[in-house]
């Protein structure tokens, strides 16, 4: 049974469930061990300002450690789906966490520019391996409810990320850089998570293994198959060069406009992040009921109106809005990930390889390009031009119908 068919009848999607029940507590592993990856990976940019302070840094260098690790994490992504589907690889997942530890560890203790970009890679390449073996670990424990179990993953990465700058404001922000150490913890934990969950995927195989041979029956030829990736791939930018200018450049923006603190600006930092995870939560059991293309209609476009007004309102409006935002906009991945794997069934891993890549690579790119743009026309200018970006919501009117034909 193909995935299209689950999302276009309730009676198949029921079939599914029966035939692959549902494992919650796999799926929860799961979210649980992408909050800790997305935690520790959220350390880099929440110590940005500190970073900048000790090393003397630019805004184009602070965009350049962001780029290193979203780079090396968007490069092998769709390499190891790709891969992996062919040939499974359960060991995978836990020695990418060994690479993230090292990472993480070195952070804390690295003394030049070119370290850090070092440690950014570690980490990047720890991350490469994880989300698209986890997203199909996810998958096979679905029972069909793909939107719920890709949103649900998602959403414990949404949380780390939340998290994440509230630690490093009481951790690393009062006490200094080599506290960054402590973090290293989390991803002892996350070790353990990610041992449990290759055990179960391996003695899975045999399921997975038939579910690679599922094929297309949404009737769509392949240049029409290709054009919608390429219509997603572009909702992609525009959703995460957006994003870039937060999770980045939003606590430079907070502290230059409106004279906050660094730990002020970290506390709104985290509400847009929250939101973020909330967001990303409903977007996919959203998706199941009513249909990916309308989640993604409405979560890139109908942004626009409150990025447009951010630029120009006063702190508690800039409060309000980046809520808003971070809610819509987020609640579009896990619809666009399942969505594509939808137009190619049998591609699990190479579907979240490449656009865990997508939003990784467009991230580090935009945060790179931002810098650059904030050294020369200072940092509002950017918050103006990136306002535009979610115009190209309006490309999402060409994407065509997954049912079953």
């Amino acid at each position: 049974m193909s995935s299209s068919s689950t999302t276009a009848n309730p009676a198949s999607a029921a079939t599914a469930v029966q035939s692959s029940p549902l494992v919650m507590r796999i799926i929860a592993a799961c979210a649980l061990a992408h909050l800790i990856n997305d935690l520790i990976q959220a350390v880099l940019p929440s110590i940005y300002p500190l970073l900048k302070a000790n090393y003397g840094l630019t805004f184009t260098q602070v965009g350049l450690i962001t780029l290193t690790f979203q780079v090396t994490a968007s490069l092998l992504q769709p390499w190891v789906g790709f891969y992996t589907d062919r040939k499974p690889m359960p060991n995978l997942l836990p020695l990418g966490m060994v690479c993230t530890l090292v990472g993480i560890v070195m952070l804390a203790f690295v003394g030049s520019f070119p370290m850090i970009l070092v440690a950014s890679a570690l980490v990047g390449i720890g991350s490469s391996t994880f989300h698209p073996e986890t997203s199909r670990i996810a998958r096979l424990a679905s029972g069909g409810r793909f939107g719920l179990a890709q949103s649900t993953f998602q959403v414990g990465g949404n949380a780390g990320s939340a998290f994440g700058p509230l630690l490093a404001a009481a951790i690393i922000i009062p006490f200094g850089q080599v506290n960054v150490v402590w973090f290293g913890l989390f991803a002892v934990f996350a070790l353990a998570v990610t041992y449990g969950l290759s055990r179960w995927y391996r003695e899975h195989l045999n399921s997975f293994k038939a579910k690679q041979g599922q094929r297309a029956t949404h009737g769509l030829s392949r240049s029409r198959v290709i054009a919608s990736l390429v219509v997603l791939g572009l909702l992609v930018f525009s959703k995460y060069f957006y994003m870039a200018s937060f999770t980045s450049y939003f606590t430079f923006y907070l502290i230059e406009k409106f004279d906050l603190s660094v730990a002020s600006s970290q506390l709104h930092l985290f509400l847009f992040l929250g939101a973020v995870a909330a967001g990303t939560f409903f977007g996919g059991p959203i998706g199941d009921r009513i249909g990916r293309k309308a989640v993604i209609w409405f979560s890139i476009l109908g942004v626009a109106p409150f990025t447009l007004l951010l630029p120009y309102v006063d702190l508690f409006w800039t409060s309000v809005l980046s809520v808003i935002i971070g809610f819509i906009l987020a609640s579009a991945f896990s619809a666009i990930v399942v969505y594509a794997q939808e137009l190619v069934p049998g591609n699990v891993g190479m579907i979240a390889g490449i656009f865990f890549g997508l939003m990784f690579g467009f991230g580090g790119i935009g945060a790179a390009l931002l810098g650059y743009l904030a050294d020369i026309h200072g940092i509002e200018y950017v918050y103006i031009l990136c306002s535009y970006l979610p115009l190209l919501g309006v490309l999402a009117v060409l994407l065509p119908s997954t049912g079953k034909r």
